[in-house]
């Protein structure tokens, strides 16, 4: 359970609902100890049982770097930003802050194209300022969560570089290459109609080899072939790195996308058409297979095996809460620890019967694992905006905080949340 948070003038309008839904956690709550975490000190958080892992009801709270604090004037936000703000979420009675991708990037993707998973971009500070921010947060009772990119990297990282570089590069199978389809000639031919999520193909053809490579995000966010156990190896050796600096886990982006169908068959059409024109279509044959689960299960040994019960948390927009206890691992609970349930926080309306019944789906539906309420996030309009009327926004905001920090549940919030920030999309001229 988190431990409340001591209100104060500038915690802002949602302070009072945070509170008392700690008056109501910790009234049901039998104190538990703490556990200990490498380079840092027990969690302030209480739990259920004696030995339950702090993540167990936790709250973490979200931050995207470029736009929380700016600690040199620059206008971005920064790692040593985020560490002049610690003491405010110790106050607001944060357990765990994510960080969206603070890596080396050349930014398409504002970060979730990372050209270098072992290292911080200069934009951000430097590997010192994030030791500085990690040991500083530790003396807070605060973990650090990175967010990691498994499916893809920048078309800019030393990877795709020698596997674009020709057919015969040992890194060509790092990466998904195959011919275009015979009858037609390049680049009107892909291998097949797969649809990137940022709008038509989904394939990229590259001149000087004469083959496509695929990208399910931007053209400049080349798929990991994870077929390949190279690809599996080095990607587990980037984890090592920060698990060995001392974060208390990842949250892994986009996890569901890691495997494609090894035939690329044609996706099945469904009617209509997305925002950017595409015919829709069913996304089996490259979201959600089952070899995922493989990688899963081999992650969770692995990170087992550091002291201080990391966590593993999934970006896993799935379509019930059968797939969602897939991700887990079911009963034998060696999957992630807390893939995200979206089913409850993105509703998008006020209809009690809906949230009454994904909310004990929840609670008895996951072979007794730790559900995951997500309201809002840096992908999504805030909760604000979705679920407010434009006249008794703040009061339903207060519903919500209520319903997301009294729920038998770990909870994940957004930086700005607690002050009932709304959705400010950025303007360009």
């Amino acid at each position: 359970m988190p431990e409340c948070p001591r209100t104060a003038p500038r915690i802002g309008l949602l302070a009072s609902a945070i509170l008392a839904a700690c008056v109501f956690l910790k009234a049901g709550a039998t104190s538990g100890q703490s556990q200990e975490f490498r380079g840092g000190p027990p969690s302030k958080s209480t739990t259920h049982t004696a030995n339950a892992p702090w993540w167990k009801h936790a709250v973490i709270y979200e931050i995207y770097p470029r736009s929380f604090q700016d600690s040199n004037g620059d206008g971005i936000g920064d790692l040593n930003g985020i560490t002049e703000r610690l003491d405010y979420l110790h106050d607001l009675g944060i357990d765990a802050i994510w960080l969206s991708p603070i890596y080396p990037s050349p930014q398409v993707d504002f970060g979730y194209d990372i050209s270098d998973y072992e290292n911080v971009d200069p934009q951000y500070g430097t590997l010192a300022d994030f030791d500085r921010l990690l040991s500083e947060a530790n003396k807070r009772g605060i973990r650090v969560i990175m967010d990691m990119v498994m499916n893809h990297t920048s078309d800019k990282h030393p990877w795709f570089i020698a596997s674009a570089s020709s057919k015969t590069d040992p890194k060509r199978n790092w990466y998904v290459w195959r011919d275009g389809k015979p009858g037609t000639t390049p680049p009107n031919n892909p291998p097949n109609n797969w649809t990137s999520i940022f709008g038509h193909s989904a394939w990229q053809y590259d001149e000087k080899t004469g083959q496509y490579y695929y990208h399910r995000f931007y053209i400049q966010q080349p798929d990991l072939n994870w077929r390949n156990a190279a690809v599996e190896s080095a990607m587990f050796g980037s984890v090592s790195f920060w698990l060995d600096r001392g974060v208390a886990g990842f949250r892994l982006d986009a996890i569901p996308t890691l495997f494609e169908d090894p035939q690329l068959r044609d996706a099945n059409l469904l009617p209509g058409t997305n925002a950017y024109g595409d015919g829709n279509q069913e996304t089996l044959l490259y979201e959600n297979l089952p070899e995922v689960h493989g990688v899963m299960r081999r992650l969770r040994i692995m990170v087992d095996r550091y002291p201080g019960q990391r966590v593993l948390i999934g970006e896993t927009y799935l379509p019930n809460i059968a797939e969602l206890d897939k991700w887990y691992g079911g009963a034998k609970h060696n999957e992630l620890h807390l893939p995200m349930d979206m089913q409850v926080g993105f509703i998008n309306k006020l209809d009690a019967a809906v949230f009454r019944e994904r909310i004990i789906d929840a609670e008895t539906k996951i072979d007794g694992n730790q559900p995951l309420f997500v309201f809002d996030n840096h992908d999504n309009i805030r909760s604000w905006n979705r679920y407010g009327d434009g006249t008794h926004d703040e009061l339903i905001a207060r519903l919500l905080a209520a319903i997301l920090f009294t729920t038998r549940s770990s909870a994940l919030m957004y930086y700005g949340q607690e002050i009932g920030m709304t959705t400010t999309p950025p303007e360009r001229k």
